[in-house]
């Protein structure tokens, strides 16, 4: 992963993509580890109350998200 990456102007999974962390993402989401996504989504340059909210959407209704 490289921290230094201008995600300005993508979505959060084509910031994880570009980050290499899609894979991880995918099995927190699906393991319902809410920790774990929003420390990826942090990584990816999302401030910690919008990782939180989008964790927290996602694990709301994770079948309309694909999880």
């Amino acid at each position: 992963m490289d921290e230094r990456l201008d995600y300005s102007g993508m979505t959060v999974n084509e910031r994880l993509y570009a980050a290499g962390l899609l894979d991880q993402w995918d099995r927190a989401a699906k393991s319902g580890d809410r920790k774990t996504m929003i420390e990826l989504l942090t990584k990816v340059q999302l401030v910690e109350s919008d990782a939180a909210w989008t964790a927290d959407t996602i694990l709301a209704n994770p079948a309309k998200y694909g999880f």
